[in-house]
């Protein structure tokens, strides 16, 4: 199993997690996202979409991070990421989209590039951006965290999810006061052991400190 990703991808953060939590072995191979690696031929001909990560495993190649974590948690459902019942499954999956799907997408490094190229947005203004859309997706989670974890009493895919956005508003500097019970939830998460060898700063393409 080989994972593809960037020490600071909150993206790929969040299949660590996952492959952490689940106590699974995998080699890693990083793509510096800041100098374009990611759109390299010879990565292009596994993940065509030039993102990262990308998860390869019995000679196919999974693109997207919660895809991944979902065929992770099917191939080895034990711990389970996701609730046992139907409702609570879509809960879960509904929460994680909420980062995935609405705050993620219009905050990464190629949106916050081309704010600035393209744009010319300085520096105070991407920063208003990006909590601008934090902000929001936190506000929608922030009455459905349950605790200790984002939902319950067990770690699940809402906290491979939860934890690298909060490190990303740490990361610039948002203001989370309005959030207690998300903010609480994540510190618990990044108490585990888990989560501490999936944080980017013990990756090994890591920046010096």
């Amino acid at each position: 199993m080989i994972l593809h990703g960037y020490w600071r991808s909150t993206a790929a953060y969040r299949v660590r997690i996952a492959l952490a939590l689940k106590g699974l072995r995998y080699e890693q191979v990083n793509h510096d996202l800041r100098t374009g690696a990611q759109r390299d031929a010879a990565y292009l001909t596994l993940n065509p979409q030039g993102l990262v990560p990308a998860l390869a495993l019995d000679e196919q190649v999974f693109m997207q991070s919660g895809a991944i974590i979902e065929l992770l948690d099917e191939l080895h459902p034990v711990p389970p990421l996701l609730p046992a019942t139907p409702a609570g499954r879509a809960t879960a999956r509904a929460m994680a989209a909420v980062i995935g799907a609405d705050i993620h997408p219009v905050n990464n490094l190629r949106i916050v590039n081309a704010l600035r190229e393209d744009f010319g947005a300085d520096e105070r203004q991407v920063q208003a951006w990006i909590a601008r859309w934090i902000g929001e997706g936190f506000a929608a989670l922030e009455p459905q965290i349950v605790g200790p974890f984002a939902l319950g009493d067990a770690p699940g895919l809402v906290d491979c999810f939860l934890v690298p956005q909060v490190y990303h508003a740490e990361r610039f500097g948002v203001d989370l006061s309005a959030f207690p019970r998300l903010v609480a939830a994540a510190e618990h998460a990044r108490a585990l052991a888990a989560c501490q060898a999936a944080h980017p700063a013990a990756q090994p393409d890591a920046d010096p400190a």
